[in-house]
């Protein structure tokens, strides 16, 4: 079993620091390494932060391609000598065994995506699973979807797990990471033959059935809980009703003209005040008693939450920013014009709502999709089937998979240990598989039963991807070989409690 090996003296001391400051603390044993996630006090903004706006956050979020390794030559040496004895953890479920035999695959209710925020500030996903623990509150997934190594390694922010999800839609609930294990050599020195995560999660919180309520736009801009706010189209009538043509401002409704050539001053019995979209240097620039009709400026700015998306691929004149809390937003800057009435004006009012009541426990996540049991030190050569998100293309450009459905992959391991000389990776196991990135953190599963939908969780779906052919689409997944210091990380994980929420 390789282990990575450092000179006596002040090197030994140097590798403590380092451990403090890129993950968290080792165990004893120097084997395990956990870092906290999300502190209790944490748990509503992160939870507000990727369910506002009907998922949006969570739709935005694209495949994890931080630290991919594209691999096309390997050396395949001998097997895997078990470092301990064998050993294995039951599943949990209520899935109960079929009268007939089935023939079609049935998806486990354990997997789902984790959803989190990377260095760059951008919004990722990998594959996972839930699996068996002491209190029903366990994810395995890859190390590389928890801890982002290097220099300045740290691990993954407003880190979630969202067992089944489904376009935007939690429907199990969202459940935030407390704490995360993984083994001291990876979260150290990114060796890749430990590439797992087991990461504890708080209670699942999902929206209920609350009140939805409109409000002012300074009681919206004081909430702190979840909301949301949208234009509607309204009546000329309603739109007189909302604005003082006299220079009284107001932020929440406004003419849309479909041009700006009928100007003319307020005192025309058919004007009508409009507001005309600038730029910020435009808006910064105008005049802050007279604009260019020597009218008041009554012109404002006004912040629109986007998708990631629309934030890329926005071309307007706003003002783009990602702001303290990671959302993308857009500010419109906009000066005051008055416009003759035609009927190709429309009008429209913002509408500010808040939403209480919303937020809902919905309990331990074992206990709602049940848990895939845990083996180590097992023979390879076994058939196993595992279970991810492909969403990325293949190194020709295909994009065979949308990333939005799980796909499953089912064959025997190889018994030959893959050695991988580039990334100093000495004993992978390889599965046969042409599933691309997002598939990443996917559960190995030996023993699957598809009645109970339960099997073990013996290897994840690695940051390394095969393309041993050489035609230029990935047809090789990579995991770890779960031993006996791979127990030693589920098992201090495992026995972790985190409770409820608040």
């Amino acid at each position: 079993m390789k282990r990575i090996l450092l000179p006596a003296g002040g090197a030994i001391l140097a590798t403590g620091l380092l451990a403090a400051g890129l993950a968290g603390t080792a165990s004893a044993s120097g084997v395990v390494d956990d870092a906290p996630l999300t502190p209790n006090n944490k748990v509503a903004e992160t939870v507000d932060f990727w369910l506002k706006a009907n998922g949006a956050a969570l739709r935005a979020a694209s495949v994890y391609r931080y630290d991919y390794k594209e691999v096309n030559k390997v050396v395949m040496k001998g097997g895997y000598t078990p470092d301990t004895k064998p050993g294995s953890t039951a599943p949990i479920g209520e899935e109960k065994k079929a009268t007939v035999k089935v023939q079609n695959v049935n998806l486990p209710k354990t997997i789902g995506k984790v959803f989190f925020e990377g260095r760059d500030g951008k919004l990722y996903w990998c594959s996972a699973t839930s699996i068996q623990s002491t209190y029903h509150n366990l994810v395995a997934t890859a190390g590389h979807c928890v801890y982002q190594t290097g220099a300045n390694g740290h691990v993954l922010d407003k880190w979630v797990f969202v067992p089944g999800y489904y376009q935007g839609k939690a429907p199990w609930g969202i459940y935030v990471g407390k704490q995360a294990f993984t083994h001291y050599d990876f979260a150290n020195y990114e060796d890749y033959d430990r590439d797992y995560a087991f990461v504890t999660v708080y209670n699942g919180i999902t929206l209920g059935n609350g009140d939805k309520k409109v409000v002012s736009k300074a009681d919206w801009d004081k909430y702190e809980g979840i909301k949301d706010a949208y234009d509607v189209e309204i009546s000329q009538a309603e739109y007189q009703k909302t604005v003082d043509l006299n220079g009284k401002e107001t932020t929440d409704a406004w003419a849309k003209p479909s041009s700006f050539e009928d100007l003319v001053g307020p005192d025309h019995p058919d004007a009508v005040r409009a507001f005309k979209e600038v730029t910020k240097e435009q808006f910064d620039a105008a005049p802050s008693a007279l604009n260019v009709q020597g009218h008041k400026t009554l012109g404002f700015p006004r912040v629109e939450n986007v998708t990631e998306t629309e934030y890329k691929n926005y071309t307007g004149p706003g003002y783009r920013k990602i702001d303290a809390k990671g959302n993308f937003t857009i500010t419109h800057y906009s000066l005051t014009y008055f416009v003759k009435r035609t009927s190709s004006i429309k009008y429209y009012k913002t509408v500010f709502y808040v939403f209480s009541g919303f937020s809902k426990d919905v309990g331990r996540l074992g206990d709602n999709v049940g848990g895939q049991g845990f083996a180590w030190n097992q023979p390879t050569g076994k058939y196993v089937r595992t279970f991810g998100y492909p969403g990325g293309e293949h190194p020709d450009g295909n994009k065979p998979y949308t990333g939005v459905t799980p796909k499953w992959c089912y064959g025997k391991t190889n018994t030959k240990r893959t050695v991988v000389s580039a990334i100093k990776a000495e004993e992978l196991v390889s599965l046969k598989c042409a599933v691309t990135p997002g598939y990443n953190g996917s559960p190995w599963l030996l023993k699957y039963s598809n009645a109970k939908r339960l099997g073990y969780v013996n290897g994840v779906t690695s940051a390394v991807f095969g393309d041993l052919d050489s035609n230029n689409r990935y047809d090789t997944i990579y995991s770890s070989y779960f031993d006996g210091e791979t127990a030693a990380v589920y098992k201090a994980a495992a026995a972790l409690w985190s409770g409820k929420v608040g």
